[in-house]
């Protein structure tokens, strides 16, 4: 019962850490564009989110070594509660990206913490329903963060320091637990090579699901702005999104389990394509058909990390899964990086379908780059089951270790 009422605690300060972190992104989309900031500072600040998801990573295993999980949580928590209460103090692009540096530091630590805890925690009995609470939790936690923009006016002190409270409010359930802080674990060695060693498509396929998930959560927004969609509509087009993921995982996986799974993640960068294309042809059509492009966008392109790192997994010894999980976490966060910038200047530049059209695009050399493979090598001898992977912080992979090995 201890051990339920601990992991009760973690996710409810996941909930509240998304609502808070989480709904910094679309939230800064929009109060930039009214506080006349270019498309590009908006997609800078994108960027920005994930360069410090990615320092947060590596930071927070050090940090638990000296101080604890608890601390180091607070820590973490505080750093990201103050780029948020800051964003109406400093008006300026400059000053808002090095905030959104601190925001993304605080949710990759903050992740990173729970996971570890929950790694130290779960048995082979209780792994199966931790990780399926944790998956739902992170789900739910996404799509009511996309939600709540509907009700934050931009721009406003009020909307901030909402998010700033709720984030504040991730720190209760953690720090008043009763149960006895793990043992801090040894930190995976970030070696990207591995990755592409043992699969070079999965590589290709992380980072361009970096460039897709990123550019379409943080600079939606201002697609969304740009095809005359209201801010409540904004909410359901970012929600759709994440719904049509999370819809697609269960047939998503059973296909990646029953067929080669290049093939699935050729079919699917095909079909992201398609849905590509269907979002620019029905940006004019109505809220309605916006809002059904971005479910079928979702369900099209939100599994292809999960595909892919499923496929890396085939081609991986057990001593080899943590350090390659750490490894495709690296390059997604290359991608996710990079595309915020690229694709709002883009936008800037030659208008919103521009986003799509580079999205389609990565998405087409994957294809290419698929097929090339395929010529190269048959595919993995033992196959590993297929599990959704949260893109969270690189310790998912000692999480999910039972379902990896086939327990």
């Amino acid at each position: 019962m201890r051990l339920l009422i601990s992991f009760a605690a973690l996710f409810l300060s996941v909930i509240l850490l998304q609502l808070g972190s989480g709904g910094v992104g679309p939230l800064d989309a929009l109060s930039g564009l009214e506080l006349g900031f270019s498309t590009a500072d908006v997609g800078l600040l994108g960027s920005a989110h994930f360069f410090g998801f990615f320092i947060g990573c590596w930071a927070a295993p050090r940090l638990m070594g000296t101080v604890g999980h608890s601390r180091s949580f607070a820590a973490f928590t505080a750093a990201g509660t103050i780029g948020i209460l800051a964003h109406m103090m400093i008006v300026d692009p400059i000053a808002w990206t090095l905030l959104r540096i601190m925001s993304g530091f605080c949710i990759a630590g903050c992740y990173t913490i729970v996971e570890s805890w929950l790694q130290a925690k779960v048995t082979n009995e209780t792994r199966g329903r931790a990780m399926g609470v944790y998956r739902a939790v992170d789900i739910c936690g996404s799509l009511a963060a996309q939600l709540l923009i509907g009700v934050l006016a931009p721009a406003q002190y009020v909307s901030y320091n909402l998010l700033a409270l709720l984030c504040c409010a991730a720190l209760v359930p953690l720090v008043l637990t009763r149960a006895p802080e793990p043992k801090v674990p040894d930190a995976p060695r970030l070696r990207p090579q591995i990755a592409w060693r043992n699969s070079p498509l999965a590589a290709a396929g992380v980072i361009v699901a970096g460039l897709t998930t990123a550019a379409f959560r943080m600079v939606g927004p201002v697609y969304g702005v740009e095809v005359g969609l209201s801010v409540e509509s904004l909410a359901l087009f970012l929600a759709a999104f994440v719904a049509g993921g999370a819809v697609a995982q269960f047939p998503v996986g059973w296909l990646a389990d029953k067929y080669d799974r290049r093939w699935v993640l050729i079919w699917l960068s095909a079909a992201g394509v398609v849905s590509s294309g269907l979002t620019v042809l029905l940006a004019a059509q109505g809220p309605a058909a916006v809002m059904l492009a971005s479910a079928i966008f979702g369900f099209t392109t939100f599994p292809i990390y999960s595909v892919s790192a499923a496929h890396a997994h085939d081609f991986a010894s057990d001593d080899e899964r943590i350090e390659l999980s750490a490894a495709l976490m690296f390059l997604y966060a290359l991608g996710a990086i990079a595309s915020p910038f690229g694709v709002s200047w883009l936008i800037g530049a030659f208008g919103p379908s521009s986003m799509f059209i580079i999205i389609a695009l990565a998405h087409a050399v994957l294809i290419v780059y698929g097929v090339v493979r395929m010529r190269a090598r048959p595919s993995g001898a033992k196959r590993k089951p297929y599990v959704y992977v949260p893109r969270t912080t690189f310790w998912v992979g000692r999480l999910l270790r039972r379902g990896r090995n086939g327990e």
